[in-house]
C-alpha cells in the first residue's frame, strides 16, 4: 500500500507553516517548534491546555542502501530521507487538521481527540504517561493502579 504523500515535492518549512496556520485557524494561541536529526516537535496551545506531537525522523543509515540491497551515494541517501522526512511532514498536517476537523464538526471533543498528545505538569504527554501501565494490563489482564486511582502506583 503506498504512504500517504510520498511522492510530495512540498518544502518541509510549507507544511509546518500549514500546520501553525490551521491549528491558529481553529483557536491555538500558541505554537512552537523545534528540531533535531531523529526527531521534530511541535507544540501548541488551545483552550487553556497544552499539547506536543513528536515526529521522528528515520537516521540517515537506514538508507545506506536500496531495498534491492544495492548500496547508495551519500547524495542518494539524503535524497531518499530528505523524501521520507517530507512524506512524514504531510502525514502530520493532515492527521492535525482531520482531528481539528472532526472537533469543529461536533465529531469528538477536543479533550479526547488530543488526550494522549496533552502535556502533562511534569513535561510528558498523557500518551508517554500512560503507555507503560497499558502494556502491563494487556499482559496481566489487570487495571493498573495508577490508573485505576488516577494517580502514581505507590
Amino acid at each position: 500500500m503506498a504512504k500517504y504523500a510520498e511522492r510530495t515535492s512540498v518544502p518541509v518549512e510549507s507544511s509546518r507553516g500549514e500546520i501553525e496556520k490551521t491549528l491558529k485557524r481553529y483557536g491555538a494561541d500558541a505554537f512552537m517548534y523545534g528540531s533535531d536529526p531523529d526527531k521534530a516537535v511541535i507544540g501548541f496551545r488551545m483552550a487553556g491546555r497544552m499539547y506536543r506531537y513528536t515526529l521522528p525522523l528515520p537516521p540517515l543509515s537506514d538508507f545506506a542502501a536500496t531495498p534491492g540491497g544495492q548500496e547508495r551515494s551519500l547524495d542518494a541517501q539524503e535524497k531518499v530521507r530528505d523524501q521520507v522526512v517530507r512524506q512524514r511532514w504531510r502525514a502530520l498536517a493532515l492527521v492535525i487538521k482531520a482531528k481539528l476537523e472532526a472537533v469543529e464538526s461536533g465529531i469528538v471533543t477536543l479533550e479526547d481527540e488530543f488526550l494522549a498528545h496533552t502535556m502533562l505538569p511534569g513535561g510528558i504527554t498523557v500518551g508517554e504517561w500512560a503507555r507503560p501501565d497499558i502494556e502491563q494490563a494487556y499482559i496481566s489482564n489487570k487495571m493498573p493502579a495508577q490508573l485505576l486511582l488516577g494517580g502514581p502506583a505507590q
